[in-house]
């Protein structure tokens, strides 16, 4: 992982341009493992240049698919593809490596994936992934830290998540395109990334009905084949900044947007005070002249605001004239930025599931751990706005998930440097 460099972040300047968002992190990671189903060659156009990305172009590379990544454009040919297990090395490295049991199920009807890692956000158990594989007529253990996946046949069935997750609808619709029969998935997850996968998946010959609503039905096919797919924008890099161009931007256009896809986030930054104009792909948000308000925000899942932008939006509050709260009901131990925060001067505390935050306050800066991705950003973010410099440890988790971070962010006005580290710093337990 890259931990041999920090970021050293020199606040107080404005962001002024326009600023270009990578394709969707959250559909590149589904899409990549269900080139895998194809009996022919695969093109992704459009993929973010990310490590998560990477780790998942050599775990295609380790089961003898032949893969080629460049200016975004990866190809995927997965006709010499060999069935082995997977039960450590890169699978472990990232969360959405689960994507390959699905993918390695629905091909060969066997799968032996290592227990995914990524980001620590407290429990994240793919017990639903589970049940949706053992209706379809797979056999599941758990044999030394790795999912072994068995089935004779898979069969259609009719699957209700008791929690709506992205990662088990994705997961069971590899799963179930080519299974025999009707699958029907209900409390499906209703994500943008959702219609991504189905949008490719169908354009390789599978049949799927109501991505993006609550029940999707998918009838099993023979085979699938190769096709080429541009991936969609990803909106929580968008989010992220229209969050920053709220925050210290004098006048920021974010390019590559789908504003539907932002809409929970829109709406609340307007009812801070923040002025958002939309066009078609693109978004603009002109220099504050007003306070900002404090927010009351829960996380919900999608169209609800994105648990994903919840960390961001904490830095933005500090700013607020007044008291907020934010209550993440997805991932409730989803705060850890808050401690790193309050290093740089912030006025907050968590209670429970939520962080409640007392602003305006000016931040200073100072040494932080990025702890997660999104914590990442947030931090970034702050040394944006703070006073003085800012470092910024464990950057391996903000470059899992965000492509050309800083030199995006130096285009506008940031200004944003990697240099090697030199000490840990020390963190209060």
């Amino acid at each position: 992982m890259t931990n041999d460099y920090i970021y050293e972040i020199h606040g107080g300047r404005p962001l002024q341009g326009t600023i270009k968002v990578s394709g969707a992190k959250n559909s590149a990671v589904a899409l990549i493992p269900a080139s895998v189903l194809a009996n022919s060659k695969v093109t992704i156009d459009g993929l973010p240049d990310i490590s998560d990305v990477q780790t998942l172009r050599r775990l295609l590379e380790e089961v003898g698919i032949e893969t080629s990544f460049v200016d975004g454009t990866m190809e995927i040919d997965p006709s010499g593809i060999v069935e082995m297990p997977l039960p450590n090395g890169d699978v472990k490295k990232m969360r959405a490596s689960y994507y390959m049991m699905g993918a390695m199920l629905g091909r060969f009807g066997r799968a032996v994936i290592g227990l995914p890692g990524g980001c620590p956000l407290g429990p994240r158990p793919i017990d639903q992934h589970i049940k949706g594989f053992e209706a379809l007529g797979a056999k599941v253990t758990n044999e030394h830290g790795a999912i072994y996946l068995r089935a004779d046949e898979l069969v259609g069935a009719k699957i209700y998540l008791d929690v709506v997750s992205v990662g088990a609808t994705i997961n069971i619709m590899l799963a179930a395109v080519r299974a025999k029969g009707q699958t029907i998935i209900e409390n499906a997850a209703k994500e943008p990334e959702i219609i991504d996968v189905a949008t490719l998946l169908t354009n390789m010959g599978a049949k799927i009905k109501g991505a993006g609503t609550n029940v999707i039905r998918i009838d099993g096919v023979d085979e699938l084949h190769g096709t080429r797919h541009s991936i969609i924008p990803d909106r929580i890099e968008a989010g992220t900044y229209m969050i920053m161009a709220a925050a210290i931007g004098k006048g920021v256009t974010i390019d590559n947007v789908i504003p539907l896809h932002v809409e929970a986030l829109t709406a609340k930054l307007r009812e801070a005070g923040v002025v958002i104009e939309e066009g078609e792909e693109q978004i603009f948000i002109p220099e504050r002249t007003e306070p900002l308000a404090p927010l009351d925000v829960k996380t919900l899942v999608y169209p609800g605001f994105p648990t994903d932008l919840q960390q961001p939006l904490t830095v933005l509050l500090t700013q607020a004239d007044g008291t907020s709260v934010v209550t993440d009901t997805i991932y409730s131990a989803r705060f850890k930025q808050v401690d790193e925060l309050r290093r740089m001067g912030m006025k907050g505390r968590v209670e429970g599931n939520a962080a409640v935050i007392t602003g305006p306050v000016e931040l200073e800066g100072a040494a932080v751990r990025a702890t997660d991705l999104r914590a990442g950003a947030a931090l970034v973010m702050a040394g944006l706005l703070a006073k003085g410099k800012t470092h910024i440890y464990d950057v391996y988790h903000i470059e899992r998930g965000y492509s050309d971070l800083i030199e995006k962010l130096n285009e506008i006005g940031a200004d944003i440097r990697r240099v090697p580290k030199k000490e840990e710093i020390v963190t209060n337990e």
